[in-house]
């Protein structure tokens, strides 16, 4: 764990190492300070002149100015250190997170890899900056204070040598009975992080099913875990204070105990008063520097877990990685799946498909109908390779998906999906996702195409218009045309619907279909979809149920042969001629009132009175 952490420090271990070397100096000069002071209380005593007095003047002054500088340059340079390696730790993090297969990202929930970039990172980052630095200064000021406090006081000095041990007894039980509830409420962190992601992202069904309450109460009773469990640690850890406090009591009332008496039973001889008041300086620099010791251990001891949380992420191989000799050149667009079964993990009870045998020629329209938890999208989630096989293979071209360049295979297949993604920036900045160097001219032209210039052109920025993170300012129907425009732009040999037009209706479906045959019309395109609208003109039409295939050719073919098809196609269709009725009885009735109202009117009023 400590070798995969040390690997982000990178351009800042200069300052890291600088710490120390410069935190030594620091702590040489304080050393010296209280024996300097020590000679100037002896010299005082036996007379001293104004001489004398001014040169331990000076040598005290520039004692404490060296001392400052050592403190300010171990600031800079433990600032820079602690914030670099924070800084690194996250990119390292994020640059993991790209690198996640599908696979991967199913082990984590998002709320948890928030977590781990930003608390557990500033958990680090504060243990990181007291190791270089405090760490460091605390055992060199023990280990110089009791050096000096023999040489100052003799055998008085071995009461800083008896304590340290209680002492250190004390603290490694204090951190025993912690570490282990730091370790669980980090896990309740990410619960209380989810119940905050779920309730932002999904706060319009909160409002319309008037829900506040049971979320309040939900993420009340996730606090509250969280709030108990640190009560728990901070009592434990309050415990390290009063043990501090009863030492440095002890220590000074021996010191001052056995001290003035030998100074006054020996006149000086045993044990002068600056030896004195330098061994009372060094005890009381001792203590402190346990005292700060026990807040090093009790940070690292916070840290410690999310450590282990950040390099679980670090360290997590993607499942699907480059070939050793990629290949970047792509046939057609044929797809071909053989004798194919997925599951989304090696424990998985339930395959999601089963012995998928299809083969689709290079610019084929194929629909994709079934119903909800048939595998239709993961059948897709192949073809990019977004999820790699558990048996068989899907070839592209004419090649298996994993012999290409990762990249360069989902540039040749643009996948749309039903929940729409768009990111904070104005339409053009999202669009130009799809070709980052598309003109205005090309966004324009897969806009009109997608159905979505039209919406635009309402927009008082028009194309610049700024979208919301996540696209809260534009509705579910928009975003889904600006997501099919985007992937227009890529002009892929493969281009995939998944079920992206759900929220249009269709008019602008069939529109948008028109469009897509004289776009792209050498692409294979691979539409899913829930209304049989969509797909019955498509060249085949591929039906699955639980993961297997159902029915598979055109649409009057599957009409003939397969009972899913032809029930979903029926029942839809029946559906659309009751509300066409519907439609055509409101408009006559409507026609009818009018004209009632016109004679009563003329009857009334000899024709004189307005209709209305």
């Amino acid at each position: 764990m400590i070798k995969t952490l040390m690997g982000s420090i990178r351009e800042y271990r200069r300052a890291s190492i600088a710490t120390p070397i410069i935190v030594t100096g620091e702590v040489v000069m304080e050393v010296a300070i209280p024996f300097t002071t020590a000679q100037l209380i002896n010299t005082i005593q036996a007379g001293a002149t104004l001489q004398q007095l001014l040169g331990y003047a000076a040598v005290l002054i520039l004692m404490a100015l060296a001392s400052l500088a050592f403190g300010i340059g171990a600031g800079i340079t433990c600032s820079d250190a602690s914030c670099g390696f924070a800084k690194n730790l996250r990119h390292d993090l994020f640059q993991s997170v790209q690198r996640f297969s599908f696979a991967n990202i199913d082990q984590f929930a998002s709320s948890s890899l928030v977590t781990r970039m930003t608390t557990d990172v500033t958990n680090v980052q504060m243990a990181y900056m007291m190791i270089i630095r405090t760490a460091v200064r605390c055992p060199l000021t023990m280990i110089c204070g009791i050096v000096m406090g023999f040489v100052m006081g003799g055998p008085l000095a071995i009461v800083f040598v008896a304590i340290v041990p209680l002492l250190g007894f004390g603290l490694v039980m204090v951190i025993r009975k912690a570490i282990p509830i730091f370790r669980s409420v980090f896990h309740k962190y990410d619960a209380l992080n989810e119940s905050v992601e779920e309730n932002v992202t999904g706060m319009r069904d909160v409002k319309s099913y008037v829900r506040q309450d049971f979320e309040r109460k939900k993420f009340g009773a996730a606090a509250e875990d969280v709030c108990r469990d640190f009560t728990r640690v901070e009592k434990i850890l309050a415990l390290n204070a009063p043990m501090m406090y009863l030492a440095v009591f002890v220590v000074f009332t021996v010191i001052v105990q056995f001290g003035s008496w030998l100074i006054v039973s020996t006149h000086g001889a045993a044990l002068n008063v600056g030896q004195f008041s330098a061994l009372t300086v060094y005890g009381f620099m001792i203590l402190m520097s346990l005292m700060m010791l026990s807040m090093v251990f009790a940070l690292i001891a916070i840290a410690q877990e999310g450590a282990h949380r950040i390099v679980e992420v670090i360290e997590s191989e993607p499942t699907i990685e480059n070939p050793e000799k990629p290949i970047r050149e792509l046939r057609d667009g044929s797809i071909d799946f053989d004798d194919v079964t997925f599951m989304y993990s090696e424990k998985a009870e339930h395959r999601a498909l089963a012995e998928i045998d299809l083969h689709i020629k290079a610019g084929e329209t194929l629909g994709i109908m079934g119903g909800t938890g048939s595998a239709k999208t993961s059948l897709i989630q192949l073809i990019p390779r977004l999820y790699d096989t558990t048996e068989g293979t899907v070839r592209v071209g004419g090649v298996d998906v994993r012999d290409y360049d990762l990249e360069f295979l989902r540039n040749q297949v643009a996948v749309v999906l039903q929940k729409n993604v768009l990111f904070s920036g104005t339409i053009k900045e999202n669009l130009r996702w799809g070709k980052e160097d598309a003109t205005d001219d090309e966004i324009f032209e897969v806009c009109k195409l997608a159905q979505a210039d039209e919406f635009i052109q309402g927009f008082p920025d028009k194309y610049d218009t700024y979208i919301e993170q996540g696209g809260t300012n534009v509705s579910g129907g928009q975003k889904q045309r600006l997501c099919i425009a985007r992937a227009l732009l890529k002009h892929p040999r493969v281009l995939i619907f998944d079920d992206s037009t759900s929220a249009v209706d269709t008019r602008t479906d069939a529109l948008i279909r028109q469009g897509l045959s004289n776009y792209l019309p050498d692409a294979t395109k691979i539409i899913i979809a829930q209304r049989t609208a969509s797909v019955e003109h498509a060249d085949r039409i591929l039906v699955l149920d639980n993961g297997h295939i159902a029915g598979l050719g055109t649409h009057d073919e599957l009409m003939a042969d397969c009972e899913i098809y032809r029930d979903t196609y029926l029942s839809q269709n029946r559906t659309g001629e009751v509300e066409g009725l519907a439609e055509d009885a409101l408009v006559e009735f409507e026609q009818n009132l009018e004209t009632q109202t016109e004679k009563q009117a003329k009857t009334l009023k000899g024709g004189e009175v307005d209709a209305h």
